[in-house]
């Protein structure tokens, strides 16, 4: 039987500017890859932090605003507060939230409303 890696999901962007702001400089991301058909072609490219890769496309058909991801982090309260220190113009996670399911979690919007839940298992929980 195959053993299966890491999937790598494929968000839907629409504003260079504004996607690269928010991944890379607010949510600490790197990039990894930028690619065009041509100059004037729609962007896909790829960012990292730490184990998580993600794809963000401009292209029609490659996904859908509105996808929601759940992004494991060792410290979502460090994380929130790292972020909460930028003073993003239009970004602002609350504080974690304790789940029933056994998780501390932040949710932030993309500027695509892609939703991008960071979480920290509690007690070993997943």
């Amino acid at each position: 039987m195959a053993t299966l890696g890491h999937p790598t999901p494929i968000l839907r962007s629409f504003d260079e500017a504004r996607t690269k702001d928010f991944y890379l400089n607010y949510l600490g991301f790197e990039l990894v890859f930028e690619h065009r058909f041509e100059d004037w072609a729609p962007l896909y490219m790829a960012v990292k932090l730490g184990d998580c890769v993600l794809h963000l496309s401009e292209h029609y058909g490659d996904a859908t605003p509105g996808a929601a991801l759940r992004i494991p982090v060792d410290d979502v309260s460090a994380y929130m507060a790292d972020l909460r220190a930028k003073k993003h113009g239009n970004s602002r996670p609350g504080e974690p939230q304790e789940t029933p399911w056994g998780t501390r979690e932040i949710s932030i919007a993309d500027p695509s409303s892609n939703r991008l839940t960071f979480f920290t298992p509690i007690d070993g929980a997943a």
